[in-house]
């Protein structure tokens, strides 16, 4: 399970009306049909983030099936590992437009849809990469650094204009997902799968890494009304990892 089926069934879970979306689209109406199956309300919708059509596309839709739009996930995300001089400017360019326009667009044409349903809360996925050196991942650290700043100054922005659109920032750190299968991570050792998580739980204090769910419930907490006067801030979710 991945960060955004968790984030998904969790909000269904305590109620929300869930629209997925996503490229992978199988992987999409599956979750909608989990949700629907266990109870709750969800479609899937087929949208790059990268594409300004496309969020313009969905959006009436969205608001045509459930009437409003109260929370916002900017949730899609990946990341190229790699020593900078080896990396391609294509692949450079690529985390960048999946990992931050992706965010910036969705922030521009969700807010006033939030804002005109009286307000709400938009939830942007970082990455401890975004608040520390992350060697190999340097591309990617930048795009989530991005994703942090942007939130706060959006944040800021909302709150000057009054508008009860809350942002925020989500930092998970090691979490076991499948973005360890399409990292790229070097492997001259033949290292797999089993092999990264272990090492990669060996940095965590404790050798604990986190689940989708960890998140999830983060995203939960940011998503209501429990944290009303939480805005602009950073969420790390990472077992002491960047400590």
């Amino acid at each position: 399970m991945g960060i955004g089926r968790a984030c998904a069934e969790r909000l269904a879970g305590e109620g929300a009306k869930v629209a997925i979306t996503d490229l992978a689209d199988d992987a999409g109406e599956s979750v909608a049909t989990q949700i629907k199956r266990a109870g709750g309300e969800a479609i899937y919708l087929h949208h790059d983030v990268t594409s300004e059509a496309e969020w313009e596309d969905i959006l009436p839709r969205v608001i045509d099936w459930f009437d409003r739009l109260d929370i916002l996930v900017n949730n899609a995300g990946i990341a190229i590992a790699g020593p900078i001089t080896e990396m391609t400017l294509d692949d450079f360019r690529r985390q960048n437009r999946v990992n931050l326009d992706g965010v910036f667009l969705g922030l521009k044409h969700c807010i006033p849809l939030i804002a005109q349903a009286g307000g709400g809360s938009i939830i942007n996925l970082s990455s401890v990469a975004g608040l520390k050196a992350s060697p190999g991942l340097s591309a990617y650290a930048m795009t989530k650094g991005g994703v942090r700043l942007l939130s706060k100054s959006v944040a800021k922005e909302c709150a000057n204009a009054q508008n009860n659109v809350r942002v925020n920032s989500v930092h998970p750190g090691i979490i076991e997902t499948a973005i360890w299968d399409k990292m790229g991570l070097p492997s001259a050792d033949g290292a797999n799968r089993a092999d990264v998580s272990a090492i990669a739980a060996n940095a965590v204090p404790g050798g604990k890494l986190g689940k989708p769910k960890d998140i999830a419930n983060a995203v939960l907490f940011l998503a209501s009304d429990d944290s009303s006067y939480v805005n602009g801030s950073e969420l790390v979710v990472d077992h002491a990892f960047s400590s």
